[in-house]
């Protein structure tokens, strides 16, 4: 019988690493996320000695982001959130469209494509929530006004990311779409232009059979007298 438990081993060993390196992190005066960090560095494929599941790994940060968007909506309130949107939403999508631009910018420089270069854009303004709420509740600044005002202005910054990323997945159906139309433009642009010159063409040669007609009972007229360029179906 098989005793593989990777599941159980991924789980002990990020754990325990988490937690001897959080505490020397602590220890040293730095935040916990650091030895969070360095924990998952040991046990990642690029580093000798214990490797964990990667697939594991993956559902349970899965698990990890759902436990700390939960943490994130426990501290949200819409009143205080209103409270203070004169500052936070303005900044927010000032800071948001500043980024982007600045990063769609040096993606352009570098010669990247225009998703590649939005999707950089947009990564840059990206702040944690999670680590902001755990600095304010350790100093105490959770409830004060500048508390309120930094998590509104995340909150507002999450917001937006939520609609990036439900319009992100539609960006290169719409670039293909657009690609493909393209070629499809010059031949119905061609065509307009050969049916506009046929009726200009038509309508200038019934203005001549009109003026030989009448050539004798009145003056030559010119092919192109705005009552000759008439559409043959009005009187």
């Amino acid at each position: 019988m098989s005793h593989d438990t990777p599941l159980i081993a991924t789980i002990v060993a990020g754990l325990g690493l988490a937690f001897v390196f959080g505490a020397i992190a602590n220890r040293f005066r730095i935040p916990p996320l650091v030895g969070y960090l360095i924990a998952g560095v040991l046990v990642a494929p690029n580093t000798p000695g214990f490797v964990a599941d990667a697939g594991l790994a993956t559902e349970l940060a899965e698990i990890g982001v759902i436990l700390l968007m939960f943490g994130v909506g426990l501290h949200f309130s819409l009143k205080d959130l209103l409270s203070v949107r004169a500052i936070a939403v303005p900044g927010a999508v000032a800071q948001i469209g500043f980024a982007t631009a600045l990063g769609a910018g040096l993606a352009w420089m570098l010669g990247w494509s225009m998703g590649a270069g939005l999707v950089f854009g947009l990564a840059l303004p990206v702040a944690s929530t999670v680590v902001l709420l755990r600095a304010l509740q350790k100093r105490r600044l959770i409830e004060t006004e500048r508390g309120r005002i930094a998590v509104g202005w995340l909150i507002v910054e999450d917001l937006a990311m939520v609609l990036a990323l439900v319009l992100l997945p539609a960006w290169p159906v719409c670039w293909v779409v657009r690609s493909r139309w393209r070629p499809l433009q010059r031949p119905v642009v061609a065509a307009g232009e050969l049916r506009r010159l046929g009726c200009h063409r038509h309508h200038a040669s019934q203005g001549r059979g009109l003026c030989r007609r009448h050539a004798g009972g009145r003056p030559p007229c010119h092919p192109l007298d705005p009552a000759l360029r008439r559409p043959h179906w009005i009187a």
